[in-house]
């Protein structure tokens, strides 16, 4: 007489808990990554504390000082590094590896697993803004409010999202053994012409000119407007520069995946 075997109906996991369990893992991972969070963190960190802090003389420009300024754009700085490594780079070695056909030939709902990369960068640039936040109070003398600091950390969420566009392109196109090289030669440039690493007003007058061409000044402008600072600009502009960027990111993005399955 054979026993009758008996199987219970499993209940699926929602998509909202895959992303989260995606999330919590990718962030995990980052974080035990060593090259990856020691050096997004520290170099915005190491960098504030030299020139925004030691080498801070208290000057003023359009109404804030040289270490207010400083610190909105070492926290566009840290942002962008996130997104951009974290993303490019981070896709770049999935590729190589094979780990993201796995992850498609999974259950897993296709987007979750960028998804999960850009909170990922979006939680490293919290750690990086608070960091900052911290020393610049302590340490350089910078005043600001709890209403300010919500306002950074919301903006630079909302920050990461057009350089994480441009994470996604590199990987598309780069080797993973050359995609740090590449990610660091658009990285540090566009950081230095946006300027992130001084005041605008410290650079000679044809790169003040030629500053609006790049997405990181005008993050660094609307950062700036937390501080009601004087010189920068119209919100709309800033805003709506942004967005072109990551419309043009999201859409060689979008043609470089299509090339790329076409021709595996």
């Amino acid at each position: 007489m054979s026993a009758a075997i008996i199987t219970l109906p499993t209940a699926r996991p929602s998509s909202i808990g895959i992303f989260s369990r995606e999330v919590r893992y990718e962030f995990v991972r980052a974080l035990r990554t060593r090259a990856y969070s020691l050096s997004v963190i520290c170099f915005p960190v190491v960098f504030y504390l030299f020139f925004g802090i030691l080498m801070n003389r208290n000057e003023n420009f359009h109404g804030i000082s040289v270490s207010t300024n400083m610190l909105a754009g070492y926290a566009v700085f840290g942002a962008i590094g996130a997104s951009l490594f974290g993303i490019g780079v981070g896709v770049a070695g999935d590729l190589s590896a094979g780990w993201l056909e796995l992850k498609r030939a999974s259950p897993m709902p296709p987007l979750a697993y960028l998804l999960a990369k850009c909170c990922t960068a979006m939680g490293f640039a919290t750690i990086i803004v608070t960091l900052l936040t911290f020393m610049g109070i302590f340490f350089g003398g910078v005043h600001i409010n709890l209403a300010e600091y919500l306002r950074m950390v919301a903006l630079i969420i909302v920050g990461c999202i057009p350089f994480a566009c441009l994470g996604l392109l590199l990987a598309l196109l780069a080797p993973f053994n050359a995609a740090p090289g590449i990610a660091n030669m658009i990285y540090l440039p566009m950081s230095f012409l946006g300027g992130l690493w001084m005041p605008i007003e410290i650079l000679p007058k044809f790169l003040q000119k030629l500053a609006p061409i790049f997405p990181t000044y005008h993050l660094k402008q609307l950062m700036l407007g937390v501080f009601n600072y004087s010189g920068a600009g119209r919100t709309s502009t800033h805003w709506l520069a942004l967005f072109a960027f990551t419309v043009i990111m999201l859409s060689c993005a979008g043609y470089a995946f299509r090339r790329r399955e076409q021709n595996s």
